[in-house]
């Protein structure tokens, strides 16, 4: 036993010495990543506090404050046009209980005239805009701004259309795949490996693996941001559907685990872009910068102007 513990104990002990190392220097192992774009100012569904979400007027008002990314969701609708909208069914946006993929562009409801903000129970949005906006006339209008694209549903005619428009508008260094799940993600490579992709449910659970049990340093990484709550929102500004996540032990918990600064730090200096989400109070977008977000999502484009006039994005 002695022996054994003579040859494990000084291995393990040069094990983590060298993980920690390479936790603080990951340049030594890992080019450092270059995406064409930084953002620190992210607008959640353009804006959707401040105007009716995923509107054009949202993403305008969202570009004249000086947002530096826009954040959405896309459908296909029956006829074949790329809509953004954050939901399938419409019900919660337009009153109308139908989906997207059994309308034609031309019959789809309008927006109702107030919308309560997901992420700020009690608040509600309004606009004079009403009407869903194509991904195209986003592109069109805002050639310059990174646009965050998450897919929410494994359509393969959806994901070879929103390919289709990045590469027809030629911007597949400034726009992101996004999706929970590896499944979709997967056919988002195989329609366009050449745009920047975040982290999915899986392989955001395999990155906490990885950093707790020491390999992180030594292991590559394909995708350009991780994009993730901010927990302490949870139950507060964001009241969650799910039962379990309602439960105060499980969101300390869950805060413990995931908002780790030398984790951050770490991926910031492999060129990943943290993103946490989503921020509509001062206190939670200096909560995130203080544990290492490279950038804030909110719902109110305004109010993150202000802050980062105010303090900058580090504290």
């Amino acid at each position: 036993m002695s022996s054994f513990l003579y040859f494990v104990l000084p291995a393990l002990g040069g094990y983590t010495l060298s993980s920690v190392y390479l936790l603080k220097n990951p340049h030594i192992l890992h080019r450092k990543k270059r995406t064409a774009f930084y953002c620190t100012h992210i607008s959640h569904r353009g804006g959707c506090g401040e105007r009716i979400e995923s509107t054009m007027e949202a993403f305008t008002h969202a570009v004249e404050k000086g947002t530096e990314m826009l954040e959405l969701d896309c459908h296909l609708t029956h006829d074949g046009h790329v809509i953004v909208s954050h939901d399938e069914n419409l019900l919660r946006q337009t009153g109308h209980d139908v989906t997207v993929s059994s309308l034609n562009l031309q019959d789809l409801p309008l927006y109702k005239n107030k919308l309560e903000v997901t992420f700020y129970a009690g608040r509600y949005s309004s606009g004079t805009d009403r009407k869903f906006a194509l991904l195209e006339d986003v592109f069109r209008k805002f050639p310059e701004i990174p646009v965050s694209i998450e897919i929410k549903e494994n359509n393969s005619q959806l994901i070879k259309k929103v390919s289709e428009l990045v590469k027809r508008y030629q911007r597949e260094d400034l726009t992101v795949w996004a999706s929970v799940s590896s499944s979709i993600m997967n056919e988002c490579h195989k329609a366009n490996g050449s745009m920047p992709y975040s982290f999915t449910m899986n392989r955001g659970v395999l990155l906490l693996l990885l950093f707790y049990s020491g390999l992180l340093p030594f292991v590559p990484l394909g995708e350009s941001l991780l994009q993730f709550y901010l927990p302490r929102i949870i139950n507060r500004t964001f009241i969650p559907e799910k039962p379990i996540l309602r439960n105060k032990l499980v969101i300390f918990l869950l805060e413990k685990v995931t908002m780790r600064k030398s984790l951050f730090k770490h991926l910031a200096a492999r060129g990943i872009q943290v993103h946490l989400f989503v921020c509509n109070k001062d206190e939670d977008i200096k909560a995130a910068f203080e544990v290492g977000a490279t950038g804030v999502m909110s719902d109110y484009p305004s109010l993150l102007t202000s802050y980062l006039s105010r303090h900058g994005s580090q504290e």
